[in-house]
């Protein structure tokens, strides 16, 4: 059997009955509106192409239990899923590519346990991270996933993609901070899995690390119902600073010694490169403009108590200062921060370097770097952008570079380096959204060249970058147990197909 050969059954009316006796008729949707609105994330979309992606219904399941009856249906009629929670993802990890079923996760969002002496929550996937912690905020706990969707992102969808946060220096990404979860297979089987076997252990030796297994599986393996998070006490103080340099060594220079000295506290640093100053300029949706003569901004960021921070911060001052960097002021790096997360949601903003008003989407490629990648990488993107601007004009824009600290509970290591695309979805094509996909191409090749990756945050599942990661980057070896594990696990296929290049696994 080939890949094209593969064949799936159809959602006929009597598998939408099907559905409607174990959910109940009011969550099943078949409208029109309510498929089209789950063919989409906030990746850029073939909206030439947008009827080849609507789901044929979609299910709302409200427990493990309804999971498994959908799950028990589609494997039994081969019909694919795809599971959804915010759709905020940039990989296409909720956009279906066989059409079937969408699994929309949102009303799982129960809050079963708060366990304060323990340190952990018990919560269902379907619960988006603000609202989690406007419960934990009374309990001087927060669950510290903080990213640039947090107001619309789920839990499930985190960890579907193993996510990023923002402050992961200090407290960890999703990866870290999920203890354990429930997962629902493809036939129905429901499992747990976590650092052993049980919910609440954060480090086993027992058995094989499955909840590694399932983390980042973007719906290919399975529907992650519940999961055990990590409760952190609300820091005592949170602090920004913003400095501007006059060039890129000094912002360069900088960023490895505030990272590499050793702080317990520092939960993020960051580079905007010239491009994004320049971007940010033009942007109506800006931070607080900047002087004339500041060509690159690094920040730094600390969060604990008062007592370890303020010490650390008076030594930040130094560290950046050392490099060139002029302190920004307060308005800046308060302003700033808090606004952290309200631009993710912004469909369109932006203006040409001309000034005019501009219908642009916003897209990022998000390559995990090692530090002395970074200027090669850097110098790169913004090549492979300026063709494609220059090829395609209107339709693309460079909109600059941000360079982020990445290695959980520490400074130094990993940095992601994110380069923004301006996109005018509304005039994609057959032509330009192939111009789109070489485009992403290039850049994940470019990364994978020198040892990168080709994502730290959002996943390598969309078109252009996963044959890339997956025949590039996962070449020694491991794409070969991922589509082992993939025919083990989903022997029908059913389970997001298309995504990670795993219909390979059913090659013969």
């Amino acid at each position: 059997m080939t890949t094209a050969a593969m064949s799936y059954g159809a959602v006929t009316d009597e598998v939408i009955d099907d559905l409607r006796r174990l959910l109940g008729e009011e969550n099943v949707l078949t409208d029109m509106h309510e498929r089209a609105m789950r063919a989409a994330n906030c990746a850029p979309f073939p909206l030439h192409a947008w009827e080849d992606h609507i789901p044929d219904v979609v299910a709302l399941p409200g427990s493990t239990e309804d999971v498994v009856g959908i799950l028990k249906l589609a494997n039994e009629k081969r019909i694919p899923i795809t599971p959804r929670g915010g759709g905020s993802g940039l990989a296409d990890g909720a956009m279906p590519l066989r059409k079937g079923i969408c699994v929309d996760i949102k009303r799982m969002n129960e809050i079963f346990e708060i366990d304060e002496e323990n340190m952990c929550c018990t919560v269902g996937t379907g619960i988006n991270m603000l609202k989690l912690n406007e419960v934990l905020e009374p309990l001087g706990k927060i669950f510290p996933d903080d990213l640039a969707g947090y107001a619309n992102a789920m839990l499930g969808g985190r960890i579907g993609c193993g996510g990023w946060t923002l402050v992961g220096g200090r407290f960890g990404h999703i990866p870290d901070n999920v203890i354990s979860m429930e997962c629902v297979l493809p036939d129905g089987q429901v499992i747990w899995v976590g650092g052993g076997g049980t919910k609440k252990i954060r480090k086993s030796s027992s058995g094989y690390r499955l909840k590694d297994l399932f983390m980042q599986h973007q719906g290919t393996l399975c529907i992650v119902t519940r999961a055990v998070v990590e409760l952190y006490p609300k820091s005592e103080v949170e602090f920004a600073a913003y400095f501007g340099h006059d060039n890129w060594d000094d912002a360069y220079e900088a960023l490895y010694d505030i990272t590499t000295y050793g702080f317990g506290t520092i939960s993020s640093a960051m580079i905007f490169d010239d491009r994004k100053i320049d971007f940010l300029r033009r942007d109506d949706e800006a931070f607080i403009p900047l002087p004339d003569d500041v060509r690159f901004v690094t920040l730094m960021t600390f969060y604990g108590r008062k007592c370890e921070v303020e010490p650390a911060v008076k030594k930040g001052f130094e560290i950046m200062k050392s490099h060139g960097g002029r302190y920004l002021g307060r308005e800046q790096g308060e302003g700033d921060w808090a606004s952290r997360h309200d631009r993710y949601h912004l469909s369109y903003h932006g203006r040409t370097p001309d000034g005019q008003a501009t219908l642009m989407s916003w897209h990022c490629e998000d390559t995990a770097a090692y530090h002395t990648a970074i200027p090669a990488l850097r110098e790169k993107f913004h090549e492979i952008a300026d063709r494609y601007m220059e090829e395609y004009p209107g339709v693309f824009d460079d909109w600059g570079i941000f360079i982020y600290t990445s290695n959980p509970f520490k400074g130094w290591g990993d940095y992601l380096i994110e380069i923004d695309v301006g996109i005018a979805e509304l005039q994609f094509d057959k032509e330009t959204w192939d111009a789109w996909i070489r485009m992403k191409r290039e850049i994940a090749q470019a990364a994978v060249d020198v040892e990168c990756s080709v994502s730290i945050c959002h996943g390598s599942c969309r078109e252009g970058d996963d044959d890339i990661a997956m025949h590039g980057e996962m070449a020694h070896g491991s794409f070969d147990i991922m589509k082992k594990i993939k025919r083990l696990i989903d022997p029908n296929n059913i389970m997001n197909p298309g995504k990670y290049c795993l219909d390979e696994a059913y090659e013969d």
